[in-house]
């Protein structure tokens, strides 16, 4: 995948096998995100992809997860798993703002109403 710096780890005669590779974008010396892709053998000549992600800094834990069938199936779904997850976390926002800006209106309409009864 372009824009990532690509690191490719074989497999040793001593490990299990399967080839992975960690990809890293950043900006001058800070670690914007991490993206490590695992090519497993499953039974029969099967192939699985693992596609994990991590964000911002060195340290950063593994955001999530997918495994799928090709590579493009794995990246696929990690990307619209983060794409849930944005629309969730959005529609939480969207509910707060209603709610302080009706609550807002509430103190301004209860203002008024003292304003005008003195």
């Amino acid at each position: 995948m372009p824009g990532y710096k690509w690191v490719v780890h074989r497999p040793s005669k001593f490990t299990n096998s399967y080839l992975s590779a960690m990809g890293t974008q950043s900006s001058g010396f800070n670690r914007l995100s991490t993206l490590q892709i695992i090519q497993r053998e499953k039974g029969e000549g099967t192939i699985e992809y693992e596609a994990k992600s991590s964000g911002f800094g060195l340290k950063s834990p593994w955001l999530s997860e997918y495994t799928g069938k090709t590579l493009a199936q794995a990246l696929r779904g990690l990307q619209n798993h983060y794409e849930r997850m944005a629309r969730e976390y959005s529609n939480h926002a969207d509910a707060i703002e209603y709610a302080r800006k009706r609550h807002n209106q509430s103190l301004e309409m209860a203002a008024e109403k003292c304003r005008d009864s003195a």
